[in-house]
């Protein structure tokens, strides 16, 4: 949902087209000849990285339990199969939720082996309420504009200031779109999937999700199991937790990866001249911290902007560079430059933000209960802050809208299910968005799924993104089914990236960025 790291990736805009119809049954790979030609019209959405993409729409209802209501229009997108064998569309989701997935395709396609992604229609597709997708939601923009209140409520007046903006937040949701709220839910998406596999004229579907987009294939696979082909799950959403619970269990792991950027800027004294111990190096972060909170860099980087800017170092270690250069030039130099410039790249929140948030909101707030009373949360979050302080009320405060949301909630989907075929999952063990309980746990939960784990990686998002021995797995798995099988419960490990070194050359930063593309479409929050 923040402002892509423009940094580091450069994937141009989709726009949307009209459609028609795909080919005929995906259930089996057949030859291309036997499936009747798209007549969809799909128009070309072309752009510099992805020459081949195509773009375009189609009509759901708003409320699917009333098929002839309001229709909504849903923006799609498609790199078209090529091969003799054809396996069906491939649709790919970014997570969020919130996150925008017409420029997942070109990725998804060109980054696999062009052997198998040949095989497929790989389909990205906006969301209800994202992006291309009408309505568009946008509750309140600007809500993100710098400077706000620090995070922290160390005072009254600061607990004040962030709760009115929460439920200012809300408020202006109701209002404005209070005929679509109750309908922008997981499992309304999940039945636009449906109709999205209806209008591409295919039995199955394959799918292929990261971060939220895991739940949300997940969701899928419960409705529809028979009409799941082939299922990838990458970072996984802990869908015992939805959402409130596993928003507080990010704070630690987040905690855990701050704490694993301030050992790797130690390793790195010679280049950033911050000290070689850690927890030295820690307190001079929230020595600028303090500072920023009383002085806002160029005015608009003050304590909660510094922690968005640090945040997706959570997420992504390809930002790690950036961010201690920033830190240094900060501490040693007195120079805010570079760290309003990591904000601008990394934090900033753009009108795509903007509408991001606000889905996501809508989405986490009616899918499942949180609490009301907001004692609850000061409980809770003050716990977590003892023991790892540094994104915990940040993350709240992103999320307390929740506690005034103005439609009802939902109850949670229990995706457990014994009806698949071989399910294909990803987790790193130090993954701090989603958290690796979260995969050990569908994996129990989905009877014949493989569980693939990155040993010691952090990343959010790690297949596509640099290691070889993950992509094996998945390239193998979208060629023919096969996943690992060991008994146990890890079906494979693989061991992580290498860490990133310190920016020295215009040519290291280059090489640095290898994954960001992936991290730049999946975003943050996710």
């Amino acid at each position: 949902m923040r402002k892509r790291a423009a940094v580091l990736c450069g994937a141009a805009v989709v726009v949307a087209g009209t459609v028609t119809a795909l080919p005929a049954d995906a259930s089996t790979p057949h030859s291309a000849t036997t499936v009747q030609a798209a007549k969809l019209g799909w128009k070309s959405c072309a752009t510099t990285n992805y020459p081949t993409l195509q773009c375009a729409s189609v009509k759901v209802p708003l409320d699917h339990a009333n098929p002839h209501g309001k229709q909504i229009t849903l923006a799609l997108s498609r790199v078209p199969h090529t091969a003799k064998t054809y396996q069906g569309p491939l649709l790919v989701n970014p997570g969020g939720p919130g996150g925008s997935g017409l420029t997942l395709a070109g990725f998804v396609s060109s980054s696999l082996p062009k052997a198998v992604a040949s095989q497929y229609d790989v389909i990205g597709f906006d969301p209800r309420g994202v992006g291309k997708s009408t309505p568009a939601l946008d509750c309140k923009p600007g809500y993100f504009n710098p400077v706000r209140p620090d995070s922290v409520p160390i005072t009254p007046a600061l607990e004040k200031a962030n709760l009115t903006r929460a439920k200012s937040f809300a408020a202006a949701c109701g209002k404005k779109y209070a005929s679509v709220l109750p309908y922008i839910n997981t499992v309304s998406a999940v039945q636009d999937m449906d109709s999205i596999r209806a209008a591409l004229g295919a039995k199955k579907i394959n799918y292929f999700g990261y971060s939220y987009g895991t739940y949300l294939g997940a969701v899928y696979a419960k409705l529809y199991p028979e009409r799941v082909r082939r299922l990838v799950l990458d970072s996984i959403v802990d869908p015992t937790g939805v959402w409130y619970d596993d928003n507080l269990g990010q704070d630690y792991a987040f905690n855990d990866r701050q704490q694993a950027l301030m050992a790797w800027i130690a390793k790195y004294d010679s280049t950033y001249k911050l000290g070689t111990d850690p927890a030295r190096i820690e307190a001079k972060w929230y020595a600028m911290r303090k500072a920023l909170a009383k002085k806002p860099a160029d005015g608009k980087v003050g304590a909660s902007e510094l922690e968005d800017t640090f945040i997706p170092g959570g997420y992504y270690n390809g930002y790690w560079p950036y961010l201690a250069e920033a830190f240094a030039a900060y501490v040693n130099d007195k120079n805010a430059a570079p760290l309003v410039e990591a904000y601008d790249n990394f934090a900033a929140i753009d009108a795509s933000g903007d509408n991001g948030y606000s889905v996501y909101t809508s989405v986490q707030c009616r899918d499942a209960s949180w609490p009301r009373d907001w004692n609850q949360w000061r409980k809770d979050n003050w716990a977590a802050y003892d023991k790892a302080p540094f994104m915990v009320w940040n993350n709240a405060w992103y999320n307390a809208p929740c506690a005034f949301w103005p439609t009802k909630s939902e109850h949670p989907v229990n995706i457990a299910n014994g009806k698949l075929p071989p399910v294909l999952l990803f987790q790193a063990t130090n993954d701090a968005a989603t958290p690796y309980q979260g995969g050990a746990t569908v994996h129990q939960l989905l009877a014949d799924s493989s569980f693939v784990v990155e040993e010691g990686g952090g990343n959010h998002g790690i297949t596509l993104s640099g290691n070889a021995c993950l992509d094996k797995y998945l390239a193998t798995y979208l060629t023919n089914g096969k996943v690992p099988r060991s008994g146990g419960e890890v079906d494979a490990v693989c061991q992580k990236t290498p860490d990133p070194k310190p920016l020295t050359t215009a040519k290291s930063a280059t090489s640095t960025a290898h994954g960001s593309t992936l991290h730049g479409l999946l975003g943050f929050r996710g």
